[in-house]
């Protein structure tokens, strides 16, 4: 059996090829939502050590891979019964793409919708309003029954879903204007990642 893999981390490589593999399956895909300041991705890593493993990323994220998607387009694998349609959600940076499986009822956001938040938008030429108008237009409009699976989450939770995220999102449930003005003032660090390798 064919599988895929999300936003793959440099450090979790070794688990995460141990998990596939006694799983029995064949890791075919590697998919990047967007170029990511706070970690490193892992698909070279698994590319060196996987022959015929794929890299696929937004082409408007500007980096490497084997195949660019542009918006609108799917991501097959397993002979093509499995699909994802490539979403463009810009706005943490301005590659960012989700991926909807309409099959199970669920997206995988990267960092442009998090669990009870969203991607700062300070770096990476990340625009606030530009975020917001694609979360309300490509995410909020999927069915509310729809599984969140965000990169990351910092509070240890796996998933959410749209209808609770349109409904309490501390940010995303606000209208423009309050999304903009909280945006503008976090006033968060840079990640360690970022401030190292500039």
């Amino acid at each position: 059996k064919e599988c895929i893999i999300i936003d793959p981390v440099l450090e979790q490589v070794d688990r995460d090829l141990k998990a596939i593999d006694a799983l029995g399956l064949t890791l075919t895909l590697a998919v990047n939502t967007h170029c990511h300041a706070d970690h490193i991705t892992g698909t070279g890593a698994m590319k060196r050590r996987l022959a015929g493993l794929s890299s696929l990323i937004s082409k408007a994220s500007g980096a490497k891979a084997d195949r660019h998607l542009k918006p609108g387009e799917a991501v097959r694998w397993a002979g093509g019964r499995r699909t994802l349609a490539a979403l463009a959600t810009p706005g943490h940076t301005p590659g960012c793409m989700s991926f909807f499986d309409d099959s199970i009822g669920c997206v995988f956001t990267g960092d442009a919708l998090l669990i009870g938040s969203c991607g700062r938008t300070d770096f990476q030429q990340g625009n606030p309003e530009v975020l917001y108008d694609s979360v309300h237009a490509k995410l909020f409009s999927l069915p509310e029954t729809t599984l969140v699976l965000p990169a990351h989450d910092y509070k240890g939770r796996a998933y959410s879903t749209i209808a609770a995220e349109k409904s309490s999102n501390p940010r995303l449930s606000k209208s423009k204007a309050e999304f903009l003005e909280i945006m503008r003032n976090l006033e968060l660090p840079y990640p360690d990642r970022v401030l190292t390798e500039s």
